[in-house]
């Protein structure tokens, strides 16, 4: 099993340690082998011109020179030995402890060298084997040239240095990586510890969101709407369940209190008038548990197939074969996108409402407004005041005795209504009309 720190922050200290080492190493080892290389070929030319300056004086038979002057570009390690070891000629500073006894290998004339090994320190060496054919008798000597090795090029004193720098640099960006990464975490940090204060029973706290537009920030927002749609869901839940509980309440009570009565008295019990108030119990009970659920499913937003609908072909639909005297003024082309089962409720739920209000006529009207499709649905009974036209959208409220029970609704189709509307990305609500109440459906056109 492969060991991996579970910190983001961790994790990305040592990704940024381990590329800041890659980055910085190789340009370093690079520089460490040009100035190297640099410098070591630099020393090398100055000692090879002095050895070249000395065999040229060698070759034109002057009288030996001892201690032989040193060169003018500095170089004042300077020999001749015999082929033997000894040395016949030095400069003041070389002395007479031989430099070296390196010589060209094979038919060489000349050969370049670094050493330490001898009594004169640190040494680039250069070695020019000269054959004396005017000496007396011929003889082959060799001429030692050489000059102290800076003291950055001594063995490991360059490569430590590079080192060192490449690891400050490293350990610099993994303290930058590690600030950085920590600061960019926080809010991530605070948004997780607001997530684990977040209970079922109190879903109206919501995580902080940075001040920033970045990958946190809608992290943030993301986290927020889907509390508030968590929050909308578990609110229509609790009041699917007060609403169903208050109003199955009601309709259970008198069909079981008809039916016990007529065990307990059989003889005295009109059967058939029983059995017809059961049945319309059950009918209510139905139709309740019908829009509750419904209401239910229109909460969770679950994914219906949606297409285009034309409003006006809808609402004639609709408006056909109601025995109420329905006016209508229906634009074609004004197309929605939707599904049409549930706008078919929705107007049919209005044209109920409607019905039971009005007093001689509807008004049925399908129109365009700018980029939205207009459904309007008008009654001439006597309206709704103004500070009542957000309760009618509420479930089971009953303004007057009209909207009693005893009508045969259950009080949610407005509150059905409503809810379609805003599925579909639109709004239903109560405006002003002449006379009665006028709903008006308003909804994004389809592209």
């Amino acid at each position: 099993m492969r060991l991996r720190p579970r910190s983001i922050r961790v994790r990305d200290t040592l990704i940024a340690t381990m590329v800041s080492l890659f980055a910085f190493g190789l340009p370093a080892a690079g520089m460490d082998l040009l100035i190297r290389n640099a410098t070591e070929q630099r020393h090398y030319r100055d000692i090879e011109y002095a050895a070249r300056r000395e065999a040229a004086v060698l070759q034109l038979r002057t009288p030996p020179r001892d201690p032989v002057p040193a060169d003018p570009n500095g170089v004042d390690l300077i020999q001749v030995m015999d082929a033997g070891g000894r040395v016949l000629y030095a400069s003041g500073e070389a002395g007479r402890l031989p430099i070296s006894s390196a010589r060209p290998h094979g038919r060489q004339l000349f050969r370049n060298l670094a050493q330490c090994d001898t009594g004169h320190g640190c040494l680039f060496v250069h070695v020019t084997r000269m054959n004396l054919v005017h000496a007396d008798p011929p003889r082959t000597v060799y001429i030692y040239t050489a000059t102290e090795v800076p003291t950055i090029l001594a063995p490991g004193v360059l490569e430590l240095m590079t080192v060192t720098m490449v690891l400050a640099l490293a350990g610099l960006t993994s303290w930058i990586t590690w600030r950085t990464v920590g600061r960019t975490l926080g809010p991530i940090d605070a948004i997780r510890r607001q997530l684990a204060e977040i209970s079922a029973s109190d879903l109206s706290r919501r995580v902080p969101e940075p001040g920033r537009e970045d990958e946190i920030a809608h992290m943030a927002r993301t986290a927020n709407a889907t509390l508030d749609r968590l929050e909308r869901s578990v609110s229509r839940q609790r009041q699917f369940t007060a609403d169903a509980s208050h109003e199955l309440r009601t309709p259970v009570a008198g069909l079981r209190a008809n039916l016990e009565d007529a065990l307990m008295h059989p003889a005295d019990v009109d059967v058939e008038g029983t059995l017809e108030a059961a049945l319309r119990d059950t009918e209510r009970l139905e139709a309740i548990i019908t829009d509750l659920l419904l209401l239910a499913r229109l909460g969770t937003g679950g994914g219906v197939f949606q297409e285009k609908v034309d409003l006006a072909d809808l609402a004639a639909a609709q408006v056909s074969g109601r025995g109420t005297d329905i006016r209508t003024n229906l634009a074609s082309g004004v197309i929605v996108t939707g599904v049409p089962m549930q706008l078919s409720r929705l107007l049919g739920n209005l044209l109920d409402n409607a019905e039971v209000h009005t007093d001689s006529h509807i008004d049925v009207e399908v129109r365009r407004e700018r980029d939205e499709a207009v459904l309007s649905v008008t009654d001439d009974g006597p309206g709704i005041p103004p500070k009542d036209r957000e309760q009618v959208f509420r479930r089971f409220t009953r303004l007057d005795s009209a909207r009693s029970r005893e009508v045969g609704g259950t009080g949610l189709g407005l509150a059905i209504a409503r809810d379609i509307a805003r599925t579909h990305g639109g709004m239903l609500t109560v405006e002003d009309s002449p006379r009665g109440a006028r709903f008006v459906l308003r909804l994004p056109l389809s592209a």
